[in-house]
């Protein structure tokens, strides 16, 4: 039995990575010239994943760390959470192993492109993780330890939230922000993208750690206008940002969330203080 990966071909040369996009995902299961059946993934809300509403196991943030990531192999669980969180997968589907890889391993591809500077329009992009030793977390949580897993200083610890904070003027797929005008858009603006925290550790306020320290980053990297997607009915996920200091800037036309299908978007801003001129 052959299994074949339907994938949609990027938008553009700067597309970043599937979780920017909400295509559909198929897979083919195929023996000789005869195909058995096709099953279709799809991704969930791409910024953020709040939206989930199951038990929440209470966390102790002692030991937590938030910063950049800048080694493979913490990227590497940085991606593998993506696909934890933005994918919807049926566990009795055949082969879904192989796809989470699959598309773990397109994220991560993607994910280091940006951050070396490969992907047209990105000027400067960062990955920011929320992490803890797997020592702190329990068996509960061995699905997300197994996938999310990294190794620093001859300590195993576990991507437990993430996201990127994108230094360009607009996101592929995305509605632009308007701050700030003329050339010092070039260097002053920034989005966050690929938010998300492992759904057995939410209510837990890693949403709003990470949050926070793209914002520390942001501002020593010299940028004054900062902006994050959210789709309109993910209230947990406008609570966050609007904890956070954003406000409502912008509604993606209805017209274009039907095109790409997806839920519709707002977009949320808040300014900063620069405290380091580039």
């Amino acid at each position: 039995m052959a299994l074949l990966f339907s994938l949609p071909p990027p938008s553009s040369p700067s597309s970043s990575s599937p979780s920017f996009s909400s295509h559909c995902f198929t897979i083919s299961l195929s023996s000789g010239h005869q195909s058995c059946r096709r099953i279709r993934f799809l991704p969930v809300a791409a910024t953020t994943t709040t939206h989930n509403r199951q038990h929440s196991i209470p966390l102790d943030k002692s030991s937590l760390a938030v910063a950049e990531a800048s080694e493979e192999d913490q990227l590497w669980a940085a991606a593998c959470l993506h696909v934890r969180s933005f994918y919807d997968f049926q566990a009795s589907s055949y082969g879904i192993h192989d796809h989470k890889r699959y598309l773990a391993e397109r994220e991560f591809v993607a994910l280091k492109e940006r951050i070396a500077g490969k992907r047209e329009g990105f000027k400067r992009v960062s990955c920011i993780n929320a992490t803890l030793p797997l020592s702190q977390l329990s068996s509960s949580e061995n699905d997300l330890c197994a996938a999310c897993k990294f190794t620093s200083n001859g300590e195993d610890r576990v991507v437990v939230g993430t996201l990127d904070l994108n230094q360009c003027l607009w996101l592929p797929e995305e509605i632009a922000g308007t701050k700030p005008e003329g050339i010092e858009a070039d260097f002053g603006r920034a989005y966050l993208s690929n938010v998300c925290v492992a759904r057995e550790l939410h209510r837990n306020g890693l949403g709003y750690d990470i949050v926070t320290k793209s914002k520390i980053v942001a501002e020593e990297w010299g940028i004054t206008d900062l902006y994050v997607h959210v789709a309109v009915d993910n209230e947990p996920a406008k609570n966050l940002y609007m904890k956070s200091g954003f406000i409502h800037e912008n509604d993606e036309p209805a017209w274009q969330a039907r095109f790409l299908d997806r839920p519709r978007r707002i977009l949320l801003w808040i300014g900063l203080p620069c405290t380091n001129e580039l």
